[in-house]
């Protein structure tokens, strides 16, 4: 044991040596922080993209979940969980879209879950400062979009779009809903059964019947049922939601009543087909329900002997398009965007198999003519081409 003297001795020396060091003293303090900070960030890389993603929605007062235009089952349910999140530790949520919700599929899912979505038109709309976007990576759809910077970005689709604090973009997973279990997975959250209630789940943060639900139904339907674009983590999202799906809203929003122009458009793209050794084009002309495009093209793609697909279509001048393969030669999305980059006011792209775009009206406003429309029968061949890989 050391005497009080004796401490005080060392104390001493150790003054005379910061005294006539001042140099190494420096060095030694700066290593000492060095160390510090290091272990701080070495600890911090340790955590998952899940409690880090927590962690930065704890930091917010409220904030605005933007989903992508005319959003889809992975896009509500990727939205529902992030708010899901954030209200657990005390965070105002609103889950925001531009655009319409139209397709009965999607029309059902927020209907059956009873979700709380808002529609925006101009970025003097979004709810909070700070905007999260789910299931795409750069904003749009409605005026001042450009002018939007996210705090963070969670997606499974590519583009050059990032969070100025977050961004988990993940290509090689078939739905964002797949990212955002995961999160609830990282955080020990206990997924709540439909006979449950959150309060009987001895956990810290659950997964609500609800979420789970909807978490599930937007991997099945962005990855065909777990057959087309699926990995690994996607099963093991589904697995890990599974016990707290709730059986009956799942099948109410699977089998809602169909629309009847959708079963006339699908008629129209079947009997009005152009076909080129696998491919087909198919102009269905004006509609109200523009997402009868899209399952027009998913019908399409059934049939034998036809690989890929895309189905052209129209609503209030804007020509719509969506495109569908199982050909390991066409890349889809990669498709449409090199036909509509060449087409003034075109936009387009998206997955392997997958994709779709759009042909804004073009207005010269030194004619009386109104709108140009772009040549259908050019954009077929041209399509054609792009699918041939001739571009």
């Amino acid at each position: 044991m050391w005497s009080l003297s004796a401490a005080g001795e060392r104390l001493s020396q150790a003054e005379t040596l910061v005294r006539e060091n001042p140099e190494v003293t420096a060095v030694a303090v700066a290593i000492v922080l060095v160390a510090i900070i290091g272990g701080y960030f070495l600890f911090r890389a340790r955590w998952t993209p899940g409690v880090r993603f927590r962690r930065l929605l704890a930091e917010q007062d409220e904030i605005a979940v933007l989903m992508h235009p005319n959003p889809d089952p992975d896009a509500m349910s990727s939205a529902l969980g992030v708010a899901s999140l954030a209200t657990q530790i005390g965070v105002d949520a609103t889950v925001q879209y531009p655009g319409q919700i139209r397709h009965q599929e999607n029309r059902a899912f927020r209907t059956v879950l009873d979700l709380d979505l808002e529609p925006i038109e101009h970025v003097s709309d979004l709810a909070a400062e700070s905007v999260v976007l789910v299931d795409h990576n750069e904003p749009r759809g409605f005026a001042g979009a450009d002018g939007v910077l996210p705090v963070a970005v969670v997606d499974h689709h590519p583009g050059d779009g990032a969070g100025e604090l977050f961004t988990d973009v993940r290509t090689d997973y078939g739905a964002t809903a797949s990212v955002i279990a995961e999160y609830f997975q990282e955080n020990d959250a206990t997924p709540v059964p439909p006979d449950k209630h959150a309060s009987e789940a001895d956990s810290e943060f659950t997964l609500p019947t609800e979420t789970a639900t909807g978490l599930l139904y937007g991997i099945l339907t962005d990855t065909k049922h777990l057959t087309v674009g699926a990995s690994d983590p996607d099963f093991a999202a589904a697995a890990y939601v599974y016990p707290g799906v709730d059986q009956d809203r799942l099948d109410r929003i699977a089998n809602p009543a169909v629309d009847a122009e959708v079963l006339e458009v699908k008629a129209r793209a079947i009997a009005g087909r152009r076909i080129e050794g696998s491919f087909a084009v198919a102009d269905v002309g004006g509609v109200n329900n523009v997402d009868a495009i899209p399952q027009a093209a998913d019908e399409l793609i059934q049939l034998e002997g036809v690989s890929a697909v895309v189905v052209i279509g129209e609503r209030d001048g804007t020509v719509h398009l969506s495109g569908r393969s199982r050909d390991d030669r066409v890349h889809m999305g990669n498709a449409l965007d090199s036909v509509l980059s060449d087409v003034e006011s075109g936009d387009g792209g998206g997955h392997s198999r997958m994709g779709g775009g759009t042909i804004a009206p073009r207005i010269d406003p030194t004619s009386d003519d109104g709108p140009e429309t772009v040549d259908r029968d050019e954009l077929a061949d041209a399509l054609f081409r792009a699918m041939a890989g001739d571009v």
